[in-house]
C-alpha cells in the first residue's frame, strides 16, 4: 500500500478464472500484446490441423505450411478466400470451427476494449506532503488536491484515514484504521482546487502522535475522493496513500494563485506540490 511492499504468502491465483480483471489492469502494450499472441497462436494450430488433411485447401499458395497460415489467417478474419477455399468435407469443417472461434473472439476483443476506452479515470492530482500547522489556536493537518482536467466534479466528497499498527492482548498485532473528520467533506463544484483540513483535537486519532510514534506504528494517512464527472456524468474514485515519512509538520503550501487580471485568473500548478517551513514560534497556539 503505497510505498509499502506488501509480499503475500499462500494465495493461488487462477489466471483463467479472473482473465477479465487482467485484461482490465494491464498495460495497453501489454494488452495488445496478448491480443498479438493469441491471434497467432490460434493461426498456426489452425495451419497445423489444415495440414493434416488431404489437400484439405484449393489453390494453396505458397504451398505447404505457409500458405495453410495464411489461409487460416483469411478465415478466422473472415475476410474472404480469393483463389484458396476449402475444397474437401475436413476442410469446411475446420474452417466452419476457425470461422465461429473468430468471430468470438472479435467480439470478446471489441468489448474489452470498449471497457477500456470507458472505463472512468479521473485526473486528480494529490500534493505530494500533507502539512501541518497552527491556525486559530489549534493544530490542524491539511491536504492539498486539485482537479487537473478542469472540468467540473460534481457533488465531491472527500474520506480521510489514518491507518496504523495497534497491539492488543487479545488480538495481537493488526492493521487499524481510524475516520479523521474533515472541516468539509464535500464541494458541491470540485473545479479547480481543494484543501481539507482536519483539526488535530484531543478528539483526533492524531492527538499526541509525535513523528516518532507515527514512524514506530507504521503509520499511513489514506485520502479518497468521489464524485460525478459532469462531462462523462460517470462517477469518478481517486485514493493516494500518504506514509508517515512524507508528513510535513509545522510547514505551509506554497501559493499558486497570483491576482486576476483581464485575461482571469492566474494559478501556477508548477508550485502545486511546494511547502514552505513557518516560523518555529508558529508551531504552539498563542
Amino acid at each position: 500500500m503505497g510505498d509499502r511492499k506488501v509480499i503475500t504468502h499462500g494465495l493461488q491465483t487462477q489466471f483463467w478464472q479472473d482473465i477479465y480483471y487482467y485484461a482490465m489492469t494491464s498495460s495497453w502494450p501489454a494488452f495488445f500484446g496478448a491480443i498479438a499472441v493469441v491471434f497467432f497462436s490460434i493461426n498456426l494450430i489452425f495451419a497445423g490441423i489444415f495440414m493434416l488433411g488431404d489437400d484439405p485447401i484449393g489453390n494453396l499458395s505458397p504451398k505447404g505450411f505457409l500458405g495453410a497460415f495464411f489461409f487460416s489467417v483469411e478465415t478466422v478474419a473472415t475476410v474472404g478466400y480469393g483463389d484458396m477455399h476449402p475444397q474437401t468435407i475436413y476442410g469446411h469443417i475446420v474452417s466452419t470451427v476457425e470461422i465461429f472461434l473468430g468471430m468470438a473472439s472479435v467480439a470478446l476483443i471489441t468489448g474489452v476494449m470498449f471497457a477500456r476506452f470507458s472505463r472512468p479515470r479521473s485526473q486528480i492530482i494529490f500534493a505530494r506532503h500533507p502539512v501541518t500547522h497552527f491556525k486559530d489556536g489549534q493544530e490542524v493537518l491539511l491536504i492539498r488536491m486539485a482537479n487537473a482536467r478542469l472540468n467540473v466534479i460534481s457533488e465531491a466528497t472527500a474520506r480521510l484515514r489514518l491507518l496504523r499498527d495497534e497491539n492488543s492482548p487479545e488480538s495481537g498485532l493488526f492493521r487499524k484504521l481510524h475516520d479523521l473528520k474533515l472541516e468539509r467533506e464535500q464541494h458541491p463544484v470540485f473545479a479547480l482546487g481543494w484543501t481539507i483540513i482536519h483539526v488535530i483535537d484531543e478528539s483526533s486519532p492524531l492527538f499526541g502522535l509525535g513523528t516518532e510514534i507515527l514512524a514506530k506504528d507504521n503509520a499511513a494517512l489514506i485520502l479518497s475522493v468521489e464524485g460525478v464527472d459532469e462531462t462523462t456524468s460517470q462517477t469518478l474514485r481517486a485514493r493516494y496513500v500518504y506514509t508517515h515519512d512524507t508528513i510535513r509538520s509545522n510547514h505551509r503550501y506554497a501559493n499558486i494563485f497570483s491576482a486576476a487580471d483581464d485575461e482571469g485568473q492566474h494559478i501556477d500548478y508548477s508550485l502545486f506540490h511546494d511547502v514552505e517551513a513557518l516560523p518555529e514560534r508558529q508551531d504552539r497556539p498563542a
